[in-house]
């Protein structure tokens, strides 16, 4: 498999409750949980250049992913 010119692959692991929410949300927004994960990340560095902080005051603590509400939409 080819390497896309300038992008790099890197070894990333996910507990099974943040791969499956991200999956389900890849899904609802016809990407790969691949193209879903590299999306994120470029909103989120695009959002801290825009002001200078995270999306979430947050973001270094743990998800507490309840799986059940996530799919309800909650």
């Amino acid at each position: 498999m080819a390497e896309e010119k300038g992008k790099k692959q890197i070894p990333l692991r996910l507990s099974a409750k943040l791969y499956d929410a991200l999956a389900a949300w890849a899904e609802d927004d016809f990407r790969s949980v691949n193209g879903q994960i590299e999306y994120l990340l470029t909103e989120c560095v695009r959002q801290r250049k825009k002001n200078g902080k995270y999306i979430s005051e947050d973001i270094d603590k743990p998800l507490d992913l309840d799986m059940n509400a996530f799919k309800k939409g909650e």
